[in-house]
């Protein structure tokens, strides 16, 4: 049944404090209201100079000439850096569980040029407006080339994961079960490039002391990598480099490794000795800080005539840059989704003189349940079978591709309570059958899933003597609420209130927190602050804190401290770990002016322990607004002459407001996962977004009967 509490079965949690799973305001809400949040642009360094990026106006070609000398003469500009004059940059190991940078490439390694966009130069100055002019006074010469802008003019090859196994799988015979399936389904699905555009610009601040102190402030989603990255650029020791981010204004995959800007700006503030900060225009974030790359994704399902699916094909195409490589994991969902005795999934990936592509929310489940979900709400109208009743027949006990059962699995209630709450046993099953005000009304569903993980963490506990804890670590905050989950679990572990917890994050000097991620903070974190708290306990040999502070002023010491780590152990080797979701959606269409708007929304979620009822339910909308963006609005192209993305800021990429959302029903359901973590707590970032840009293309085709298969669903597709 729907629960948004989740009551922890496990004695060593206060029943006088219960604090897990109600909720809580967050921490960090007041210092960003009224603006005491320090970003990473935001620090103020004495002597700071200011930088400005020189960008290549062709796609594809090499510079045969460079003309700094107008620039280097300009007011206020310190110095000019081109491939010609590039200070010392090392190649890191780029082993993404070491060290790993966003390209492979090292900025200004040579002449040649790669994409639109792509960093040439970068000019210092004493302002940001000085640094800015004499950029546009640098003089470039190109020999050009013939630039790969399209995905007809690439060629497609076997696509591998970033751990360089093949996206590629199969199990029984495909063909065989096709041929013996009485329904059919076969359709390509497409989505456009979709831009990162986090509220905070990317940004850095880089300070060397001498030539071999570093202390960068970055937005970073993995603190301790990047301390290890930029080490390995420069040569240093780790200790030597301190990353400091206690806020991120939003990353969703963007800011979890150094881009090339970042390096540069490091490399040149280390020449110059003195605090460097360089901020992107939203133009340059465009072509240097990551995408979701365009998918076109071709699924064929058959089923007997009850139903029950006989054979599964998902395959897709994504692209990636000329500097790096990353597929997009479309099909990587469908093994978990729908059992099937016949099962085969592939990928194939292209090489175009376009950006790298990176992590952006639910990489690979966003546009795979856009593929597999509108596919299974085609099945389900070629069978006349309910899509709930599709789903429920066909869900998988096991992932299939691991043959291990899935933990904790609720996705039967997510459909069944999602269905209840939304009204769905009174949908007509028939196209154009629902009208109001002149307008046609729609009801579409789709499934929502995304895998957990788990990785390391390390925290540190510190009881006051003014009755206080203090927990540090490295992990950081990317505006999901992170500080007040940390300080919930520290509080009730330790019989604290909330406002008795001080959080400490984002500084390579704090113990190791891992990576934010994944969706996998919460999960990794939380088990290391309740270890430590426990720790902390122990050392004083104490129940609660208050029984601790009693014995600490007898101690003679300062503050009893403790240091505890939590990891996964064989679990994974038992259960498949992955979180479950539905979404349910009514849509109103005027198709005389091609206008749609989504007038109710229902999401039930199962993700285990809920920390944090509030900010987990404002993380669900979050990514259900970023999901009707998919649906309806965010695409990118990129001029055929030039290779610039034709979209460049926050006024010409488009995105859903207020106006565009309706509310947004959350509600959980499920049990803690106690197999995954002691909370029972998985992932909730990113889980929300997937199934959603199906979700409205089926009600679209219950409103209008026309199925769309290519995203975004823009006016001129409903007319």
């Amino acid at each position: 049944m729907p629960n948004s509490q989740f009551p922890i079965p496990n004695s060593q949690f206060s029943i006088m404090n219960k604090l897990i799973g109600t909720s809580i305001n967050r921490k960090d809400g007041r210092a960003k209201v009224t603006g005491r949040a320090t970003y990473a642009a935001e620090h103020q360094i004495p002597g700071l100079v200011h930088s400005y990026l020189i960008t290549a106006s062709i796609a594809h070609g090499q510079i045969t000439n460079i003309d700094t000398k107008t620039a280097e003469q300009a007011t206020g500009v310190i110095a000019v850096f081109t491939h010609d004059n590039v200070p010392e940059i090392h190649k890191p190991t780029n082993n993404f569980m070491a060290s790993k940078i966003y390209e492979s490439r090292l900025p200004l390694a040579d002449n040649q040029i790669y994409y639109a966009g792509q960093i040439i130069g970068l000019v210092v100055a004493d302002t940001l407006e000085q640094a800015r002019h004499a950029a546009r006074l640098v003089k470039v010469e190109y020999a050009t080339q013939k630039p790969v802008l399209e995905a007809k003019d690439a060629t497609f090859q076997q696509a591998y994961s970033m751990f360089g196994e093949e996206i590629k799988f199969e199990k029984g015979n495909f063909v065989a079960g096709m041929r013996d399936a009485t329904a059919k389904v076969e359709a390509t699905y497409t989505t456009s490039t979709e831009l990162h555009a986090p509220m905070e610009p990317h940004a850095i601040i880089a300070h060397w002391q001498d030539t071999d102190t570093l202390t960068v402030y970055e937005p970073s989603q993995w603190v301790l990598c990047s301390q290890r990255t930029y080490a390995e650029l420069f040569g240093l020791s780790v200790e030597k480099v301190r990353i400091i981010t206690p806020f991120i204004g939003g990353a969703f995959g963007s800011k979890a490794f150094p881009w090339p800007h970042g390096i540069l700006c490091a490399a040149v503030a280390r020449q110059l000795q003195c605090p460097l900060k360089l901020v992107l225009s939203r133009r340059q974030m465009t072509a240097n800080t990551g995408h979701r790359s365009e998918t076109e994704q071709t699924v064929r399902l058959g089923a007997n005539t009850n139903g029950s699916l006989m054979a599964i094909e998902h395959t897709a195409k994504s692209s990636t840059s000329p500097v790096d490589v990353f597929a997009e994991p479309c099909t990587g969902i469908t093994p978990v989704m729908y059992a099937t005795p016949h099962l085969r999934i592939q990928q194939e990936l292209a090489v175009m003189n376009i950006g790298t592509p990176t992590f952006m929310r639910a990489p690979g489940e966003n546009p795979g349940m856009w593929a597999l979900e509108s596919a299974m709400d085609e099945l389900a109208w070629e069978l006349k079978i309910d899509p709930v009743e599709l789903r429920l027949k066909n869900q998988t006990k096991e992932h299939q591709r691991k043959g291990l059962p899935f933990s904790a699995k609720h996705f039967t209630e997510c459909l069944q309570v999602g269905a209840e709450q939304f009204g769905w046993q009174d949908r007509p099953q028939q196209v154009r059958s629902l009208t109001r005000d002149g307008k046609l009304i729609g009801w579409g569903m789709a499934a929502s899933t995304f895998p957990s993980f788990r990785g390391s963490a390390t925290v540190k506990v510190r009881l006051l003597a003014d009755g206080t804890a203090e927990i540090l670590t490295s992990a950081n905050d990317m505006g999901t609420g992170a500080y007040t989950i940390v300080a919930a679990t520290a509080a009730e572990t330790l019989g604290l209130s909330v406002e008795q917890v001080k959080v400490e994050l984002g500084d390579s000097s704090l113990p190791d927190g891992g990576m934010a991620g994944g969706s996998m903070m919460t999960g990794s974190l939380l088990p290391a602050v309740m270890k430590a708290c426990e720790e902390v306990l122990k050392t004083a040999k104490a129940t609660t804190a208050q029984e601790a502070l009693a014995t600490l002023h007898n101690s003679g010491e300062a503050a009893w401290e403790a240091t505890a780590s939590a990891a996964p152990g064989a679990e994974g080797k038992q259960w498949a770990f992955q979180s479950w979701g539905a979404h349910f959606c009514e849509v109103a269409i005027d198709e005389e002016i091609g206008r749609l708007q989504i007038t109710r929304w229902v999401s039930v979620m199962n993700i285990g322990q809920v920390i944090n009822a509030k900010t987990a339910a404002s993380q669900i909308r979050g990514a259900v607004i970023m999901g009707i963006g998919h649906a309806l609005m965010e695409e990118c192209q990129f001029d055929p002459n030039i290779g610039y993305p034709v979209v460049y800021d926050l006024a010409t990429y488009h995105f859903p407001t207020h106006a565009d959302i309706p509310r947004i029903q959350v509600t959980f359901v499920g049990e803690p996962d106690l197999n995954f973590n002691p909370l029972g707590a998985r992932g909730v970032g990113e889980i929300g977004i997937t199934g959603v840009s199906a979700a409205v293309a089926n009600a679209i085709y219950h409103a209008t009967g026309k199925r769309i298969r290519d995203l975004p669903i823009t006016p001129d597709k409903l007319l």
